[in-house]
């Protein structure tokens, strides 16, 4: 069995204070967003940006899920 799979691939269920930082995180990626939103003229990069930005906060939160 290899345990970095089975990690990978389990429910991990919200321990004290991970929602907080999940929280967190998300509210600093939106004012991010927002920023690029009025910054960035539309266009592929910008939606790349704003993509990267959603994955960020995924793996952050993951990082935090799988982690802790």
């Amino acid at each position: 069995m290899n345990t970095q799979i089975e990690n990978n691939f389990s429910y991990h269920s919200p321990k004290e204070g991970q929602p907080q930082k999940y929280e967190e995180i998300r509210e600093a990626a939106k004012e991010l967003a927002y920023l690029l939103e009025e910054s960035v003229p539309n266009s592929r990069e910008k939606s790349l940006a704003m993509t990267n930005l959603e994955q960020v906060v995924f793996w952050a939160n993951a990082g935090i899920a799988r982690n802790e």
